[in-house]
């Protein structure tokens, strides 16, 4: 039986499926491996399931020339984490779990949309904080999300499931970026991507790597509206930190609202410290049903490779 490394602990389901094929050692941590347990994964076991922040870069890939693992089937859709070059030149597959994050992914966005524009968390913390002496019509005041305007960067699976909450649920009118031309199958118009960040809500949904790093910049976020709010369901590092926190401090946007972030888990007190940002500790696919089926997938993948089948998710 061949021998598999799960990086961090997953459901139930998925450790059994596993195990049903593989003598699995499970690493029973919530932080991503350490340089050291990086190098030791791909020399010590024949299969590993790595995710997010398991950083197998080229330098890992150069200290174990000879590695005994032969794929590692990532848990999750973005595998920027994975130096997929320097993977093959070592003779290592790699896989990832697409299509089972589309839909949960996308509800977080619609949830940071309308928490930012409602300035929900806002709210929530006067409350508890013994602050809200009552109703009257001016407080709190936001953004009427339906019939607005969004922008959406990045039409993949997510950016498409967006744009179909935000026109048939919120009555929105779609403007999209894409690297490539595509027709979606709803009422959407592709646009150069000063136009989509012109919007009055701009969603980034692009995938992460170096192609992306730092999409959303200063010139970007200074092409944005006074009143318009950016939300950030993709990776981290496709938006500038702290070109966002001076754009927020000079009133070039109103708000944001990010489940992932530059330098995870560390968020940078200016962010933490502002009412108009809705701040989410990445709860994209942090669902029962969902991880389980990422991780299925993940499982499928390495079964297919034990079998000496095709992959049915490489990268």
């Amino acid at each position: 039986m061949q021998s598999l490394l799960i990086t961090r602990c997953l459901p139930d389901r998925v450790l059994d499926a596993a195990r049903a094929r593989f003598d699995v050692t499970l690493r029973d941590e919530t932080s991503a491996l350490t340089p050291p347990d990086l190098r030791r994964a791909l020399r010590d076991y024949d299969a590993v399931l790595p995710t997010l922040g398991d950083r197998f870069d080229a330098g890992v890939f150069a200290d174990v020339p000879q590695p005994r693992a032969r794929i590692l089937a990532n848990f999750g859709v973005g595998y920027n984490h994975i130096d997929t070059a320097a993977a093959r030149a070592h003779g290592i597959a790699v896989t990832n779990t697409p299509g089972a994050v589309t839909e949960a992914t996308a509800d977080i966005a619609m949830m940071l949309i309308l928490m930012t524009a409602r300035r929900a968390g806002e709210g929530e913390r006067m409350l508890r904080a013994g602050q809200w002496r009552g109703w009257h019509p001016t407080q709190m005041l936001g953004m009427h999300v339906t019939g607005r305007t969004v922008g959406i960067i990045g039409m993949g699976r997510i950016g498409r499931a967006i744009a179909r909450r935000c026109h048939f649920g919120f009555g929105m009118t779609v403007l999209f970026h894409n690297r490539t031309p595509m027709t979606p199958d709803l009422p959407a118009r592709q646009v150069p991507l000063t136009e989509a960040l012109s919007a009055d809500i701009v969603v980034v949904a692009v995938p992460g790597g170096t192609k992306t790093h730092h999409l959303i910049n200063a010139a970007a976020l200074a092409v944005m509206r006074p009143h318009a709010l950016l939300i950030n369901i993709a990776r981290g590092d496709v938006v500038d930190e702290q070109a966002l926190i001076t754009a927020l401090h000079r009133g070039q946007i109103a708000g944001a609202g990010l489940d992932v972030y530059e330098h995870e888990p560390q968020v940078p007190k200016a962010l933490t410290a502002m009412e108009n940002v809705t701040l989410l500790p990445h709860l994209g696919t942090a669902a029962l049903d969902v991880r389980e089926a990422m991780g299925l997938m993940a499982v499928d993948n390495l079964i297919a490779h034990l079998e000496g089948r095709p992959l049915p998710n490489p990268v």
